[in-house]
């Protein structure tokens, strides 16, 4: 495999969706949260994204088949409104940049085939100590404020990293509508607290809690 290529598993009717993104990262909160989200929302993997800027190395199943490491994309309606789900395995490292503007140039040309204009990445934040905390940041200073009028604070720390980030500024250059969440986390492992948190303001967000019974 020299480049990176989109396998198509199904073909959903799929309209203006809103894309969400939680890919595997500090304390893997938006692998979670997005994962969190599938359950919630029953949502069908409908394409797969493979390439060689992933690791080198292979994932074995419980019956001992392999795969190469690869992102997923799913698709899942609510009575309003389209989403694509974007889940995966990895991210290529840190210091290939161009690998990280090239997958997220990928996925937003993806996203627009199905007319999507909005994102929501998710990520974690490191700090000290655990905490339920949800820290945003947007596109835009209004979206960024209300956001905070929802409970969340606004992160002004400088840096997202990742496809977390970069989805979102690529994201605003198109002249999209993005915000990112980012959970509160030691990252000292997999933190299914702040995940947890993360999840239940991205339904409260979407105006799906009170539709879904919780």
């Amino acid at each position: 495999m020299d480049k990176t290529f989109l396998k198509l598993i199904d073909q959903p009717k799929i309209e203006n969706p809103i894309l969400i993104e939680g890919l595997p990262g500090f304390g893997n909160v938006g692998r979670l949260t997005a994962n969190l989200f599938v359950e919630f929302m029953a949502a069908k993997r409908f394409a797969e994204l493979y390439s060689p800027f992933f690791p080198d190395y292979v994932i074995i199943d419980s019956k001992g088949v392999c795969r190469p490491p690869r992102y997923e994309f799913y698709h899942a309606k609510s009575a309003e409104q389209d989403f694509l789900i974007l889940t995966g395995d990895t991210q290529p490292a840190l210091e290939d940049i161009n690998a990280h503007y090239e997958l997220c140039d990928e996925i937003l040309d993806f996203a627009e085939k199905f007319g999507c204009q909005t994102i929501i990445t998710i990520g974690g934040v490191p700090v000290p100590q655990p905490t339920r905390q949800i820290y945003v940041a947007a596109t835009s200073t209004k979206l960024a404020s209300e956001l905070a009028g929802e409970g969340a604070t606004i992160y002004g720390r400088g840096r997202i990293m990742g496809a977390t980030g970069i989805l979102l500024g690529l994201a605003k250059i198109r002249g999209w509508t993005g915000i990112c969440l980012l959970g509160a986390t030691t990252g000292l492992k997999a933190d299914q607290t702040a995940a947890l948190s993360v999840f239940r303001f991205l339904i409260k967000l979407l105006g799906l809690e009170e539709k879904k019974g919780l």
